[in-house]
């Protein structure tokens, strides 16, 4: 066991804001694009979750949306007139949520993560969801094309003055005014003096947490987390009074605590063993991890008291159930929230889940909307294929049909080819 850091690195805490919340001691549920969503986060604090992270959203996508509250669930939703509506006038306009949060049963324990290459835009956009979340956290570690490509994520990590730049932003105009956290998560740099300088400038912007992921840019969540830098990030974030969390290869609650005191860490964050089974949040004491069955049922139950999105229902019970298993199969092939609850054999969420599929317009018959929509549009064209080749027929009496001219019809060819 390592021993606990000198009293004369150990600096005055940043202050917390009245509305903010203190990262330390805290064991939190990571931000993950699909495996964060509004259902996940809530399994998660039920399951002992002390904080939750959204999944990063893309400043840009937030401005210009439209703030809701949701008549069955009562959830705020920030939503947005999709762009393909204009494809077809005719079509009524459809609106995208682009996220949704719960402001009584996450009050005081939700961050907002959010992905942003401009101050200014960083500051418009945590403004509008600011007054319901504990605390905005700029994603400066995500490592994928579609993030660092627009000078995002783990781009940022390579121009240090601007991060920086983007976090005082948020902490002048956004903390202050608004009285929450600015918080920024980060990988490990190329070398040990790299990481160490960059942490002291992004700790010097005004924040009140660092979440710093154990891994280089470059590597997978596969390659094992590297923790030799740990003690040493922990103990320049003390200096400055900044909270530290660790995220990387952190299995449960138990392991948390333990590497939290092994390293000097204020917290840690749980991500893919979360996905997996969020149950990890529970102690040993408490029982450890549940039955995938028991999991996989009461995500189903918070999906449908949330009208959670149809496909990211259906993506998040394929992470929690083995893939093995006929559930998994049935899960898999389902196009309906009552199709889930049967094939979960949850019958005393059927008559929820029929309000829920007619409210999100889902359908179980084989064809879907899109099937439909596609199915119309290939008769329309078959349609049009028959007129014109009667017209052709009509201007050129002397050119005779395919099968005139020997060539066998589909039906004739398809029986040839079966035999």
């Amino acid at each position: 066991m390592t021993s606990s850091p000198k009293p004369s690195l150990i600096s005055k805490p940043v202050p917390i804001p009245r509305n903010g919340v203190d990262y330390r001691g805290k064991v939190v549920l990571a931000p993950m694009v699909r495996s964060g969503e509004l259902p996940s986060r809530l399994l998660a604090l039920k399951y002992g979750a002390d904080l939750v992270w959204g999944p990063e959203t893309i400043d840009k996508s937030m401005i210009g949306t439209t703030k809701r509250i949701h008549p069955v669930s009562s959830t705020i939703d920030y939503a947005r007139t999709s762009s393909n509506g204009s494809r077809n006038p005719a079509l009524p306009p459809r609106e995208n949520n682009i996220y949704r949060l719960h402001p009584r049963l996450e009050s005081g324990r939700l961050i907002f993560q959010l992905g942003t290459s401009s101050p200014v835009t960083a500051v418009e956009a945590a403004k509008l969801v600011a007054p319901h979340v504990a605390g905005i956290d700029v994603n400066a570690g995500c490592p994928k094309p579609f993030s660092t490509s627009g000078g995002m994520g783990a781009a940022l990590l390579q121009t240090p003055d601007h991060l920086a730049s983007i976090l005082s932003a948020l902490v002048k105009e956004v903390g202050a005014v608004f009285e929450i956290g600015i918080s920024v998560k980060i990988r490990l740099l190329e070398t040990a003096e790299k990481t160490a300088n960059l942490v002291r400038k992004l700790c010097n912007t005004g924040i009140t947490g660092l979440t710093i992921h154990c891994r280089t840019t470059p590597m997978r969540p596969r390659e094992r987390a590297i923790r030799e830098q740990l003690r040493m990030i922990a103990d320049i974030c003390r200096e400055t009074g900044v909270a530290c969390v660790m995220n990387g290869d952190v299995k449960n609650r138990d392991e948390a605590l333990q590497l939290m005191q092994q390293y000097g860490a204020d917290g840690a964050m749980i991500a893919t063993a979360a996905e997996a089974n969020p149950s990890s949040f529970r102690t040993n004491e408490e029982g450890g991890l549940l039955p995938w069955r028991d999991v996989a049922q009461e995500y189903l139950r918070i999906a449908l008291d949330v009208d959670n999105k149809w496909g990211n229902t259906k993506f998040t019970l394929g992470q929690l159930i083995p893939g093995k298993l006929e559930a998994y199969k049935k899960v898999s092939g389902s196009k309906t929230y009552v199709e889930v609850c049967e094939a979960l054999n949850r019958e005393d969420l059927l008559a929820q889940a029929k309000d829920v599929d007619e409210r999100l317009s889902l359908s179980r018959s084989e064809d879907s909307p899109a099937v439909r929509k596609a199915k119309t549009k290939n008769k329309s064209a078959q349609a049009a294929g028959g007129r014109a080749s009667r017209e052709r027929a009509w201007e050129t009496p002397s050119q005779h049909s395919l099968s005139e001219r020997g060539v066998g019809s589909l039906g004739s060819m398809a029986t040839s080819m079966a035999t």
